[in-house]
Order: structure tokens, then sequence, then C-alpha cells
């Protein structure tokens, strides 16, 4: 009951708080005051989470620092800390009641609000000055306590009056003192008296030869003599890069003054050694006090500025042994000039660069590091120790910055936009993803042809390129990721210490840079060639690729491409024109491969420029639509980066000469249907003209294709593989496969040198053809010829009666079986097949058989001839390593040639 009775007083006064309702109206205060204890009693909620509330309060920290309140986290933080000794188990509470009041804090938050907080500092009561005192204590109107009692015996009324007056000023003075100390100070209180008149003339008489007076009122300006302490104080001064008065801005000596003690020439020739000293340092300052807009500048610049530091630094030290001197020297212009010779060497070397670089009409931002580069090498040829360090040491620190977009590019595969100094540079338009590594990055030359970029970086240039094209395959790979398992912890570095240590001091520095340079590349160039060689063969399939373009395009199962071949061979010997269609040529090959090759991966066109529409023109030669057959093979994109477009265009002209090969046989291979007739031998006359004509054949294009496969194909092949294996980076390996394709289209005689060659074993595969068609032709005017006889003969025939000679032909004539209109059709096409061979044998009218065979014997000796010999010849003028396989070929063919 008391805890009802606490809770319902509780509910009131957050009612009366909350609401506000007069008391007059109790029967709505009733309902909300019901309305509250109705929740609160059946209210489900635990109590506050005071973990909750402390992870709340430090994402509020963050939160402010996050957005940049850095003042407002701390001092909020500062509150946190002073309220922890004060925490109890009401704190998380408050807490979070604040924190659902609070309403965007981060950004509605005033700082000023908090100064409100801070207790006013009370006014310090003013202080006590002598006036008050005595104002307070009436001192003036008791003057005698200032009287100066005098008790000897000489004193008088004369000093009494004078100790008035001493009482008088000491009044004033005690006024005086006792102003109120809050008083505006003015300017006299400040003024004091000048001091030094003595020393500033004395310093003025010291310097009055500066003031170069003349003589009889303004005519020639007589020589002002100096010390040889001046002339030292002013050349320092001008070495130092500032203004003096022996020496004009353009450090050219003025002729107004002399060395005391000297000759004027030798004091001439004093002046004009310091002033080429300066004339010298002249443009190391000018161009250090330029503002260049491009890093690679910006660093030379500094880099400038500390070495004019050091010498500044070095030329203070100098002055300062005059100027504080702590035993007996003596003055020494010649030794000075002696001392800063070898401070300022290394310098003139640094103005001898920046001369020339302004002497030069266009230069490009990397133009100094070429300077540089070739001027240490120089200092260390000429045994300039300080030089070789000055330069070294600048050309490494200004190359650091040169080696940022490198290392970004090798690394990250991103060029700095407005980067104007980097050798690479990204096509504007977005490449297919198979051309990225071959046209969407490209070197930037000049209009000369010279490459954008350092000379002595040159040797490395291409391992940068394809290191950073190698990052940007794998980003589209997304498998960057995978290049970290290979990369460096830490690359070398390139600072002087390490490049040129001192141990390797008689080392040239072009061999120690070389060096240091080609390490730092290959802890970069090996990450990216590593991870992206074993991609292209463990996921991607490079291998497997390349076996199945042998397969296809190479003919390597000798199986398949038969199968392939013969599909084809057999709708051009029917003249059909089905073939022409790609998806039937498609499921050809398909079907042909299918055991060892996905369907969906081969696929073929027809190159509509060499076909022909004469079916009977197709038949016939070798050199129309069989050309026409494309066959391709989808491969994965970066499979296409290794095997590019030109080497398919290599495979398929391979492909397309051993299908001519293949052709060539297949003719000369079919079953020729013999017919002899009465009284002749297959080994004499016509037949035996033809059998040794075919045996030639044969045998020229089987030694054509053994030529190809096991001479050309095969080694080839294997040394294709090994130097995949070997290649150091995806440009090695394209290289190779390319160099792979070059070799095989130049030993399979396909070269520009070859093409007469060329053309003439076409000539003896059409031959093939001729032959093999005039053969069947001669072959079915045989049969019908002694069909005819044999028939005549029956009828004519004395010993026979018109009805027994009936019957014998009757007899002799094949009974008629059963026909039906599918037969009637095959009659009748046997019968256009039939017409078609006569048409395409191209036999000349008037010709007998074996007048024909003769002039085939002939052109096949004299294509034989033509090719064995072209092929010699060619062999021994050419150079080229294809020559050793054509000297072979031509001996193989020489074999069947007569003498």
């Amino acid at each position: 009951m008391a805890f009802l009775a606490q809770l319902g007083a509780s509910t009131d006064e957050l009612v009366d708080a909350i609401v506000g309702i007069p008391e007059s109206d109790q029967e709505t205060r009733d309902i909300f005051r019901e309305a509250v204890l109705r929740l609160l009693r059946n209210h489900t909620y635990l109590r506050t989470n005071q973990f909750e509330v402390e992870d709340r309060l430090k994402g509020l920290e963050e939160r402010f620092r996050v957005v940049g309140r850095d003042a407002l986290a701390d001092a909020f933080r500062k509150r946190l800390e002073a309220l922890e000794p004060h925490h109890n188990k009401f704190t998380p509470d408050v807490f979070h009641f604040l924190l659902e009041l609070a309403d965007q804090p981060a950004q509605k938050t005033d700082l000023t609000a908090l100064d409100a907080l801070i207790e006013p500092e009370e006014i310090p009561p003013p202080k006590l000055t002598w006036k008050d005192i005595a104002r307070e204590d009436g001192w003036v109107q008791e003057r005698d306590i200032w009287l100066f009692n005098r008790h000897a015996p000489d004193s008088s009324d004369d000093e009494e009056v004078a100790d008035l007056r001493t009482v008088a000023s000491v009044e004033s003075l005690t006024s005086a003192s006792s102003v109120d100390d809050r008083a505006p100070r003015t300017a006299l209180d400040s003024a004091f008296k000048p001091q030094g008149e003595e020393l500033l003339q004395q310093v003025r008489e010291a310097l009055s030869w500066r003031d170069a007076s003349t003589k009889n009122g303004g005519e020639q300006p007589e020589k002002v003599t100096i010390s040889t302490l001046q002339l030292l104080r002013e050349v320092l001064f001008m070495l130092s890069g500032l203004p003096t008065t022996f020496f004009d801005a353009d450090c050219s000596p003025n002729p107004l003054y002399q060395l005391q003690g000297i000759s004027t020439e030798a004091s001439t020739a004093l002046f004009n050694s310091f002033a080429e000293c300066g004339r010298k340092l002249a443009p190391l300052r000018t161009f250090s006090k330029r503002k260049a807009q491009s890093p690679l500048l910006q660093v030379f610049e500094s880099s400038l500025q500390k070495a004019l530091t050091s010498l500044d630094g070095k030329l203070a030290r100098i002055q300062g042994r005059y100027v504080a001197i702590k035993e007996d020297m003596v003055v020494s212009l010649v030794g000075i000039l002696t001392e800063v010779q070898p401070i300022l060497k290394p310098l003139y070397a640094l103005s001898d660069i920046i001369r020339q670089l302004q002497e030069e009409s266009s230069t490009h931002g990397f133009r100094y590091l070429e300077l540089l580069y070739d001027a240490v090498g120089m200092a260390q040829l000429q045994a300039h120790r300080d030089t070789y360090h000055l330069l070294g040491g600048l050309f490494l620190d200004c190359f650091q910055v040169y080696l940022k977009p490198i290392r970004l590019w090798m690394e990250e595969g991103r060029l700095l936009p407005g980067d104007r100094t980097f050798f690479v540079s990204e096509s504007s338009t977005k490449l297919p993803l198979p051309h990225i590594w071959k046209g969407q990055f490209n070197m930037l030359r000049s209009p000369e042809g010279h490459l954008h970029a350092p000379r002595f970086l040159k040797p490395a240039i291409h391992r940068i390129f394809t290191a950073g094209k190698s990052i940007v395959v794998l980003k589209n790979m997304k498998r960057h990721a995978a290049a970290s398992k290979y990369r460096a912890t830490d690359e070398p570095k390139m600072d002087f210490a390490t490049v040129c240590p001192d141990h390797l001091e008689f080392a040239p520095f072009s061999e120690l840079f070389s060096a240091a340079f080609d390490a730092w590349i290959q802890s970069k160039h090996h990450t990216a060639a590593a991870t992206l060689q074993e991609l292209l063969y463990n996921s991607y399939g490079l291998l497997q690729s390349l076996d199945m373009l042998e397969e296809v395009y190479l003919m390597s199962d000798g199986s398949k491409s038969d199968a392939l071949a013969s599909a084809v061979f057999r709708h051009l010997d029917n003249f059909s024109s089905s073939w022409k269609d790609r998806f039937t040529l498609t499921e050809i090959a398909q079907e042909a491969f299918s055991a060892s090759i996905d369907n969906y991966r081969i696929f073929a066109e027809i190159d509509p420029r060499t076909v022909v529409h004469s079916a009977i023109a197709g038949r016939s030669s070798v050199r129309v639509n069989l050309p026409a057959i494309r066959l391709g093979c989808r491969l994965n994109w970066p499979v296409q980066i290794v095997v590019t477009e030109e080497s398919i265009r290599g495979y398929q002209t391979i492909f397309t000469f051993l299908l001519q090969v293949r052709r060539a046989i297949h003719v000369l291979k079919h079953p020729v249907k013999n017919f002899h007739p009465r009284g002749s031998l297959a080994a004499t006359g016509p037949m035996g003209q033809y059998y040794m004509l075919r045996t030639k054949l044969l045998w020229f294009c089987d030694a054509i294709l053994t030529y190809l496969t096991t001479l050309v194909l095969a080694p080839n092949t294997a040394k294709l593989r090994a130097n995949l294996g070997d290649a150091g980076d995806v440009d090695d390996m394209i290289k190779a496969h390319a160099n792979f394709v070059n070799r095989i289209i130049h030993e399979a005689c396909h070269g520009a040198k070859l093409q007469p060659i060329r053309d003439c074993m076409l000539d003896i595969f059409d031959l093939a053809i001729k032959v093999a068609d005039a053969q069947k032709v001669e072959m079915a005017r045989l049969e019908k010829e002694e069909h005819e006889i044999t028939r005549l003969s029956v009828i004519s025939s004395p010993y026979t009666s018109p009805v027994k000679a009936k019957a014998k032909c009757a007899a002799s004539t094949p009974k008629p079986k059963r026909r039906n209109d599918e037969d009637d059709d095959s009659d009748k096409e046997n019968q256009g097949l039939e017409w078609k061979i006569k048409q395409s044998a191209n036999v000349n009218e008037g010709k007998p058989h074996h007048v024909l065979l003769k002039e085939y014997q002939g052109d096949f000796e004299r294509h034989l001839r033509f090719v064995a010999g072209g092929l010699r010849g060619v062999a021994r003028a050419s150079k080229e390593q294809a020559a050793v396989k054509w000297d072979l070929l031509a001996e193989m063919l020489e074999v069947g040639i007569k003498d």
C-alpha cells in the first residue's frame, strides 16, 4: 500500500508538471492520471541498460570527432570524466533521458553556451596608494611631520626655511607618486634621452667608402681605396646572394673601388675572380626562387635551396672567424678564394645544368634528371668526390618523386590525373576485355618517335609497363588481392647510401643505379607477373586452350580431323550447297570434336569473299570454297590476351592449307570403279599411265602432309610449351605464341617470299582433282562402250537366231527390280552427278584419254621441278631459320624428279 500511495503521489506531480491542467477541471485531471497509472503499472520494461548507455556516449563522442567538432568532443569527454567520481545508480537513467532528448547535438551545440556555467570572477578591490593614506590620515594638514630636525649646534633659521622647501618638494613628490596607477600613460612617459651617438658616428665613418665622391664638381669619380677586410666582407655577402656595394646585381665589379696596397691590374684580377664565382652561382639562386607547378620540378627547386642553404652556412662560418676574432690571423683574399673554390665547385656543376635547361627551347619535366644522371657519371670519372656525392644525392632525392607514379602504376594499375611526366597514357574509349592488354594503355612517344621517359630508364620501361597492365588485368579478373601474397614486405631503398655504398666506390654509377633499380623493379614486377601467370595456367586453362587450338586448326588428332574433312568433302563431291550454311558446318565441326571439346566452344563461319556459287567450279579446285571455311573456338578472355586475333588468323591459314592437302588425298583415294576392256591389261596403256600419275600425286601430297606434321607442327608445338614455361611475364608469353605462329606460317611455305611456290603446290592439288575426274569420266565411257559392243555382237552373230539373240540380249540385260519414286530420284541424281563430273573434269574434246594423262604427267613433272628448285634456291638465299626446313622439303621432293 505504501508503494501505491507513493506511486499515486508521484503520478499527480508528473501530470501537473507536464499537462498543466487547472485544478478546477478535476475530471480531465483524473482521466490523465488514470491513463498514466495504467501505463506505469502494466509496463514490461526493465531498467536502463548502463552498458548500452555507455556505448551510446562513446559513439556520440566519436561522431563529434568524425564531423570535425574536436573541441566539442574534448569538452564532452572532460565533463564525463569530471562526473565519474559522482556516479551513482541513477546516473545511467539520467544519461539515457538526456540522450533521448538530444536533437542533432553535433550540428546544433554551441560551445559558447558553456561560458554561462562558469562562475564570474570577483573584482579585486582597488590598490592602496599613498595618496589614499595621506587623505585618510590628514598628512596635508600636518606639515610638521615632514620637517627634518637638525640638532647640530650650527643650525639656524635659514636652514629651517630650507627645510620647509624640502617639505614642499617632498609633498610634491609624495603627491606625484600617489597618482592613480590606473591612469593612462602618455608619450612623454616613454621619452628618453638617446644614447650611443658617438658609436653611430664611428660606424658612419667606417662605412664612408660607400659614398664615392667626385673631384672637380662631377667629373670622373676618383678611385676609393678599400681594405682587404672590407672586400672580404662584400665578397662573402655577394656569394650569399645579398646586395653589395662592390658588385652589382649581375655580380660585375664596381670600377670605383680598388684594393689598397696592390696594383690596379692585380686588384682588378682579384675582383674579377670573385665576380666569376658569383656569376656561376647566380643561375642557381634565380632558379631556386621560381614557383614551379610540377612536383618533379618542385622537389628539384627544394633540393637546390637546401644546397644553397648549406653554402650560406659555410660562408657564415668563414665570416664568423673574422667577426669574433679569438687569435691573431692574417686576412688573405687569395686564401679565402682557395678555401671557397672546393665548396663552390659542386654547385658549378649544378649551375651548368640549370644553364643548359634554360638554353633548351622545349624541355620536358624530367629533362633535368637526365642531365643530373650524366653529370653524376662525369663527376665520378673525373674523381671529383664532393661533386659526385652532392649530385648523386640530389639526383636520387629528385628521383624519389618520379618513382611515385611508377609505384602507383605497378602496385595499383592507376595513373595520376594530369601527370605529363609519366610515359604511360590511357585510351579515352573503353575497350573490350581481350583488348585491354594491347590497346587500353599505350606508351607516350614524341613526334620523332622517342619514348617519353628518361633515357636511363629505357632498359626497365618494358617491365614497368607490363607490371601495371598485369595489375589492370588482375583487377578486371577480380583477383587483385591475390597478388598480395607475392608482394615483398619492404621495397629496396633508392637513397645514395644504399645505391652507392662506400665499398663500391670505384664501380660506375650507371651500373650501381641499374642494379639497384632492377632490384626495385623486380620486387614489384615479379608480384604481378607471377600472379597473372598462375591464374592463366590454373584458373583459365591456357594449356587446355592451346590443346584445343592444335586439335581444331593444326589437326593434331587425325581421326577427328578426317571426320570433319570427309563430311565437308562429301558435300562438295555431291555438289551440295548445304555445307555453305554456317549452322550445318557448325554442327559438322561439333560432331567431329565432340569427344574432347564441348560443343559450345566450337563454331563455324563462311567467308563470302572466297565462295563461288557454281558447285562445279567449287569442286574442281582447292582454291575456292575451302578457304571460305572458318572455324572458331570460344576462349576465355584472359586467354585471348595471349592468343590474339592475329594468331587466330595464322591458325586459320594453316588449317586451310591442311584442308587443301587432305582434299587432294581424299580425291585420289576415293574408290574408282575400275573397268578393263577386253584384251587390255591394267598395267599397260592408259590405265598404267593413270596409276603411275596417281601414285606420284599421292606421294607428293603425303610428302607435304608428312613435312607439315613432323617437321613443322610437332617441333614448334613442343618449343612453344617450353617457351611459355620460361616466360617471365604475359608479354613474353604473347611474344612466344606470336613467334610460334609466325614460324609455322613461314615453315609451311606461306611467307611472302614463297608465294609462287605455294601457288604451284595448289596447282598440283588441283591437278589431282583433274586426274581423278578424268579417270572417272573415262571409266564411265569405257563401261558404256563395252556394254554397247556386247549388245551389238549378240545381235549380229550369224549363229544365233533372232529369237535366241533377243533372249540373250534380254538375259544379258539386268532384270528390272520393283522400283519406287525414291529409286527414280536416286537414278536421276546419279545421272546428274555423272554429268557434273564430266563438266568438272574439264576434258578437252577431241583429245584421247591417254593424251590427257600424258599432259597431266608433264604438268606434274614441271610443277614438281619448280617447287623443289624454288625451295632450294630460296633456302640458299635466305638467312631465316625456316630456310633449313625449306631445304629439307626440297630434298624430300627431289626424290620424285626424274633425271
